[in-house]
């Protein structure tokens, strides 16, 4: 067995219209795929060679802020942090600075972990 890539990250939700509206008018991704419809879908969003996909067809998956993460690479890391403020979205912790990043942890409107991530050069 040889994997090649990560093909998709996923979370559970549990209201996919509020779900689709924070992923699409906060975070700014754009839907790329649907199965579903509106109420009970897959919804998947492409972002770069990945996708980050939610979903609340499962009923026993539930979100959790101690599960995984995924990491959005962003171009401007300050523009991005002070967005999210002005929309009120919780965090989890605020930058932290490393040796070779910056970043921070954000919740979605289930709970779950997103860190918002930015690669020094």
């Amino acid at each position: 067995m040889k994997v090649i890539e990560i093909a998709f990250s996923a979370y559970p939700v549990t209201d996919m219209k509020r779900a689709s509206k924070f992923y699409s008018e906060i975070l700014g991704l754009k839907e790329s795929h649907r199965f579903g419809d509106e109420n009970k879908a897959w919804v998947e969003y492409d972002i770069g060679l990945g996708t980050l996909a939610i979903t609340n067809f499962n009923g026993n998956w539930k979100p959790s802020c101690d599960g995984g993460g995924v990491g959005l690479e962003v171009d401007d890391y300050d523009a991005t942090i002070a967005h999210l403020k002005a929309r009120r979205v919780k965090f989890y912790w605020d930058t932290q600075d490393t040796p070779v990043c910056r970043m921070a942890l954000i919740s979605d409107p289930d709970g779950n972990s997103i860190y918002i991530h930015k690669r020094k050069r």
